[in-house]
């Protein structure tokens, strides 16, 4: 009965894990008559010939090694895995330690805990400043932690909004207003404004710091500070900033999503026992969140079952299921087909003028956001339609609506800025200004997005759930069912937003302030609609406990931002157009980058050859040999720690196998006590006949 099934450890059959000198470290510390029995050490030994671990690694250190590793710990007590009594004993030995130190390295080391202490509690403080933090738990009460991912990418982008305001306040708007021209009598109203200029971006805003065409040179003109120069430093600036902060975002979530879900399979055990959200308090939402792990376990069978029927296919069933999604995804392609052609159709039509009246003026200006709206609003739900025949699983269902649904909006919003940039170089000669006619164009595109949001919520969601309580057994409330919050549209609606904002600050620069505005409005908006008319989604999204889907999509816009000045340029350089610039800091310059050549012409000799020297091809090769020599080591970096990841793995499972061997030891001695109490009394019983027996004869 002492003999059990033995366990097979697969792990220690992993490639990467082969040659690990770490399993045999775990057991360092608890050296005894018992070591060599231990499934780790054997395991080791067998890897390695069979020689002796403990002269392999130069012996075992002694049990006392163990209090010198725990006193130059650094972290704090709060965050060690131990007892109360456990810590109270690792701080003695620490203040042991550093009475035996020297005075300098006692002194370094209270500095850097000091210090450490003060990162700490700026940090919380930090966090303790975030605006809606109470909403953001009451909406994470109720919703989970998917909606409130949502919300806090819309504060991101607020946060980031803010800072792209400081920096054109910095090297824009100062500029102007201390070395600007007088602009005074532009800002005053005239006879022929009014309240429709602050829906088309004419009239008093066309002649307000709003668009570029405000700004002039003005007064500060030296050659390497000028307002020209600062106002295309302030637009870099931008770029840049939101480049390096959407690419870190982007990479650190990747890093996350790659070591906890890529290379760790999480089990059904873990999502029973660790799937719980201790930040619930309300017990319906207890109750929902109970679906959740019920609702992510039924999943995970229909996967499992998925790909158990993905491996019966028949030849002939699969020709058959890749002709359908051939064929629906001709239907996907002529949706979008026709839906670009839409966006172009109304931009053609938004062009001409009406004099039938200034409502009819409006909507044919508001023409193109219009179509642009309406066509990102009924396309993705087509969709997720159409994802749902092609056969695939849950999860590869919800990346091809994201993925197609990516590819729409950043589209449609190419394809309008390019018949707008097209069309608007044509018609510069009749306008004037070009550049602010691009600018209202962004404009009203912001504008538009906002009055949609709003009028969706207040006239179509609130009414729906209005109806819905007051009559909740009608056939309408039953048609038109639960409002749900869908997590990945809308945050498709917030990129949407914010590449519009990149794209339109060069011509609008206070775009960013206007965006702060309506996403702040944004923000109060959702929280309504979240917490009055909508229920929570009984299927939980899987990329809500991680940024990086929406870090991802985000730099996906702010590349395609950056590529619409330069489209710009493109367009300007064609036959039969004007390529000089017709207002604006550049104005009559071929191109805004001629400012920094005249820059560059009176700088020193030396400093010239040596940006001549970084912007021509012999620069290339150093830079290139450069790059591939850093891009190695971050490749080698990575495959070190993914076989430091294996080891340790492989030391999980030892341990594992450690405990199991223990308790079975600890089990058969623990029965041997018994047996041999039970068998002392029979022993008793059979040496006192004997002894009788002795004494009668």
């Amino acid at each position: 009965m002492e003999d059990h099934k033995t366990v097979q450890f697969m792990r220690l059959l992993s490639e990467d894990s082969i040659g690990s000198t770490l399993s045999s470290d775990s057991c360092e510390y608890y050296q005894n008559e018992i070591y060599d029995l231990l499934p780790s050490v054997q395991a080791v030994r067998s890897l390695h010939g069979g020689y002796d671990t403990q002269e392999s690694h130069g012996g075992p250190e002694p049990e006392e090694s163990r209090g010198p590793r725990d006193k130059m710990s650094q972290h704090p007590l709060r965050n060690l895995a131990m007892s109360m009594h456990g810590k109270r004993d690792a701080r003695e030995r620490r203040k042991m330690q550093i009475s035996n130190n020297g005075f300098i390295k006692s002194w370094s080391r209270s500095q850097s805990i000091n210090w450490k202490r003060i990162q700490a509690q700026v940090r919380e403080m930090g966090f303790s400043l975030l605006p809606w933090r109470h909403i953001l738990l009451k909406i994470q009460a109720r919703f989970g932690v998917g909606v409130k991912s949502y919300f806090v990418f819309l504060r991101y982008l607020i946060c980031l909004n803010l800072l792209h305001c400081a920096l054109i306040g910095g090297f824009i708007l100062g500029p102007t207003a201390f070395y600007g021209r007088n602009r005074t009598e532009s800002l005053r109203f005239n006879k022929n404004d009014s309240v429709l200029d602050f829906f088309l971006g004419s009239g008093f805003l066309d002649r307000s710091p709003v668009f570029i065409g405000f700004y002039t040179p003005g007064s500060l003109d030296l050659s390497c500070l000028n307002t020209p120069l600062l106002y295309l430093a302030g637009i870099l600036s931008i770029f840049a900033f939101s480049l390096i902060i959407a690419a870190r975002r982007t990479t650190v979530g990747y890093k996350h999503t790659w070591m906890l879900e890529k290379r760790t399979s999480v089990n059904v055990s873990f999502k029973i026992f660790c799937g719980w959200d201790f930040n619930i308090q309300d017990p319906a939402a207890a109750m929902l969140k109970h679906s959740f792990i019920r609702n992510d376990l039924k999943l995970f069978l229909e996967e499992q079952s998925f790909s158990l029927r993905k491996a019966q296919r028949t030849l002939g069933q699969k020709v058959r299921l890749y002709l359908l999604r051939f064929i629906l995804n001709l239907v996907v392609l002529s949706l979008l087909g026709g839906a670009f052609y839409l966006i172009y159709f109304s931009t053609m039509l938004s062009l001409t003028e009406s004099s039938d009246g200034w409502f009819l003026n409006l909507v044919l200006q508001y023409l193109s956001p219009i179509t642009i709206t309406f066509v990102n609003l009924i396309l993705p739900h087509m969709f997720r339609k159409v994802s749902s025949f092609e056969d695939y699983s849950l999860t590869v269902q919800v990346n091809a609506t994201l993925v197609r649904s990516i590819f729409l909006k950043l589209a449609s919003l190419g394809i309008y800025l390019f018949f707008v940039f097209k069309t608007r170089q044509t018609q510069q000669e009749k306008s004037g200004c070009r550049e602010n006619q691009l600018g209202r164009e962004m404009y009203k595109l912001c504008i538009f997005n906002f009055i949609a949001t709003f009028c969706s919520t207040f006239f179509v969601n609130y009414p729906r759930k209005l109806l819905q309580e007051m009559y909740p057994t009608s056939l309408l409330a039953r048609l038109l069912g639960k409002q749900r919050f869908l997590i990945p549209f809308n945050v498709l609606d917030l990129v949407y937003v914010q590449t519009v904002s990149w794209v339109g600050v060069y011509y609008c620069p206070l775009l960013p302030l206007i965006g702060v505005v309506t996403l702040v409005a944004t923000f109060y908006i959702k929280k309504f609609s979240v917490l009055r008319c909508c229920v929570a989604e009984q299927r939980m999204f899987r990329a809500s406990n991680s940024s990086v889907l929406f870090h991802f999509m985000l730099l996906l816009g702010l590349l395609m931002a950056a590529a619409a000045p330069v489209l710009d340029y493109y367009q300007s350089k064609q036959p039969n157009t004007i390529s000089r610039i017709s207002c604006g800091p550049f104005l009559n310059q071929e191109s805004v980058f001629n400012v920094t050549n005249k820059c560059v012409k009176r700088l020193p000799s030396s400093a010239q050859t040596a940006i001549r020297y970084l912007s021509s091809e012999a620069f290339a090769l150093p830079l290139l040999l450069a790059e591939i020599i850093l891009l190695t080591s971050y490749v080698s970096r990575g495959r070190a720690n993914q076989r430091a990841i294996e080891r340790l793995k492989d030391m999980l499972v030892m341990c594992s196998s450690d405990k199991r061997y223990l308790v079975k030891q600890h089990a058969t001695m623990l029965r041997g006590q018994k047996n041999a109490k039970r068998g002392r009394p029979v022993a008793v019983e059979q040496k006192t006949p004997l002894l009788s027996h002795l004494a009668a004869d």
